[in-house]
């Protein structure tokens, strides 16, 4: 680093994406992208036109993806705020709520949140999951500090109920309660249907899994009004044209074709259940998990190993060198012939390890 990088900053430790190779020699199961494309309609929005139109500021407001995701949710327009991917969003909320107050989260869960918690210098408390890998949820329930949740978790896929939600909701009258809902919609509960109940709930999405637009960078929050022109504040005193053109066209017209996106997130949850009931047979321990990736265990090899091996065979799945979760894997799921090939390497390599 330069001798000029602020001394706070030059301490942090910047989150670390899955790897994304340069050619297609590998199958791609680290990064929890969606293996199909985006629906038909965002083809026919990006049109010659919208192109040519790119000379021009896209639409602070981005008004149209707004009045796609408020009527899709049925909120008002005034509930929903758009970012540059979700993180972006995040970033906003870490920054506009937690201040003195500070914040909890999971100690295993999303990597960027204690990533934020630092870049913003926030008081940040980080709560062990229970030995299932389950959220504490009693521990979350102390009101005075804001509360951030992955539902469903990552790297686990667990989910809690939305009674469990309510629960902190009702413990945190005078805190902010965020959910991150990035991996929702493949069987889990969303908590937007408590909006109107709870002024102190922020639900965060993205259009990067379920819609097929990783690549687009679209990222949403829906709560109170209030809550959300606290964010649009945050979003106009740093970047009010955040979202381009394109995106903001994209995503209007995923949104709008919930015929797709429903046969989508069903294809990827029947291809989840199958091969995590495949890993079963092969003896793997595999988490209930009600997101678009599986939480991995393969017996009597340390995690990292099977890493290596299945990345040697092609394979590209996330391996974190972190306590309690070094033994397991996360494996982002793909299509069928994705996840066959998968089960076949993982069975190789359980029997390379029985013959060593």
């Amino acid at each position: 680093m330069s001798r000029f990088m602020d001394a706070r900053l030059a301490a942090l430790e910047p989150y670390v994406p899955g790897e994304q190779p340069r050619d297609r020699a590998f199958i791609k199961l680290n990064t929890n992208e969606n293996p199909y494309p985006p629906s038909p309609e965002v083809l026919r929005a990006i049109d010659e036109a919208a192109v040519r139109d790119l000379r021009l500021y896209s639409d602070p407001t981005a008004l149209e993806l707004r009045k796609a995701i408020a009527e899709r949710y049925g909120l008002r327009l005034d509930q929903v705020a758009v970012s540059n991917g979700s993180d972006e969003i995040l970033a906003f909320a870490f920054q506009a709520f937690n201040g003195e107050k500070g914040v909890a989260f999971p100690k295993v869960s999303y990597g960027f949140y204690p990533v934020f918690a630092n870049l913003f210098g926030l008081k940040a408390r980080a709560v062990p999951l229970k030995d299932d890998f389950t959220i504490d949820v009693e521990a979350f329930l102390e009101p005075g500090e804001n509360v951030v949740i992955a539902n469903p978790n990552a790297p686990t896929g667990l989910a809690l109920p939305l009674c469990d939600i309510e629960r902190m909701l009702a413990a945190h009258p005078d805190d902010v309660v965020l959910v991150d809902e990035a991996y929702v919609d493949f069987g889990a509960e969303s908590a937007v249907g408590l909006i109107d109940r709870y002024e102190n709930l922020l639900v965060v999405q993205t259009f990067s899994k379920s819609r097929s637009l990783a690549g687009g960078r679209i990222g949403f929050a829906l709560g109170s009004a209030a809550v959300i022109n606290d964010l649009e504040t945050v979003r106009n005193s740093f970047n009010p044209y955040n979202l381009g053109r394109l995106p903001i066209l994209a995503g209007a017209a995923a949104m709008r074709d919930e015929a797709y996106f429903r046969a989508c997130c069903d294809r990827i949850a029947a291809t989840r259940d199958r091969t995590a009931a495949a890993l079963k047979v092969l003896g793997c321990a595999v988490t209930d998990s009600r997101a678009n990736f599986l939480f991995v265990n393969v017996p009597d090899l340390p995690g990292e190993r099977v890493y290596a091996r299945l990345r040697e065979k092609g394979i590209l799945v996330r391996w974190f060198d972190a306590d309690t979760i070094r033994d397991w894997l996360r494996i982002s799921v793909g299509t069928d012939e994705d996840m066959a090939a998968l089960v076949k390497a993982v069975k190789e390599i359980i029997e390379e390890g029985m013959g060593a």
